[in-house]
């Protein structure tokens, strides 16, 4: 697993964004990777031509992604969310944005 150097940005809800990712596909193929993210459960979907909102829960914790300012925003609910599952989200969602030629 690549070694991240993961964002402690606490938001007004508490939350923790904890990495940016370059918006090189389009909000609906993030939401489809994440049904391959094993044991993720998706939970909400939120389209929009100016920004989307991808809802999902893994490993008992609930993250958000957001596209805003050209990048994928990752947040999780919980800022004493284990490093390792971070590092795990982070590292399955790069795979799919800084692919040379994704599908």
């Amino acid at each position: 697993m690549t070694q991240w150097h993961l964002i402690d940005e606490r938001m007004h809800d508490k939350s923790r964004h904890f990495v940016a990712l370059p918006q090189s596909v389009a909000p609906l193929r993030l939401l489809l990777r994440v049904f391959t993210l094993f044991g993720a459960i998706p939970t909400a979907y939120v389209p929009s031509i100016t920004e989307s909102w991808i809802d999902f829960r893994f490993r008992g914790h609930r993250f958000s992604i957001n596209n805003q300012y050209g990048d994928f925003w990752f947040f999780v609910q919980d800022p004493s969310c284990p490093e390792e599952v971070l590092a795990k989200v982070a590292s399955h969602f790069a795979e799919l944005l800084y692919a040379k030629n994704p599908l």
